[in-house]
């Protein structure tokens, strides 16, 4: 299974973390951490290394993080940088979080990254969207 190491800035991945447990439950391979204003890069960088160590990523580990560019982005970017198996996935959100999560037995970190980016853009939608599917597929079914 996947590794995942989840982080933005704030209480951002904790806020993530706890949601995801309320509607998941507990999950494995699995760490957030946050970025609180009080914190440094070198702290981050710590956090990151210690959270690699109680996890097992033989079969690949994920970065997910809040901000393209921001901190947590960067450190991950470059621990992913250093070991072949690592993916830094950015633009996170629950629903993205969620689907990952379940989705990521058996996925290289490749595959992950990939289905994350589907994902992502499947999920991203407006009402008005969602209602125009609706009436389509309404109207499909009423043979019209």
């Amino acid at each position: 299974m996947l590794s995942i190491i989840l982080s933005g800035h704030g209480g951002f991945a904790s806020g993530l973390e706890k949601a995801m447990k309320q509607i998941l439950g507990e999950q494995e391979q699995f760490i957030a951490i946050d970025f609180p204003e009080t914190s440094s890069t070198a702290l981050l960088t710590s956090q990151f290394e210690q959270a690699i160590g109680a996890l097992d990523d033989s079969e690949g580990l994920v970065f997910l993080t809040d901000l393209l560019g921001g901190t947590p982005f960067r450190v991950a970017s470059t621990m992913a940088l250093e070991q072949p198996g690592r993916e830094v996935i950015t633009g996170i959100n629950l629903q993205l979080l969620l689907e990952m999560v379940l989705e990521r037995d058996g996925l290289s970190s490749k595959e992950f990254r990939l289905q994350a980016l589907e994902c992502g853009h499947r999920g991203l939608t407006s009402l008005v969207d969602e209602m125009g599917r609706y009436r389509e597929a309404e109207a499909v079914e009423e043979g019209i």
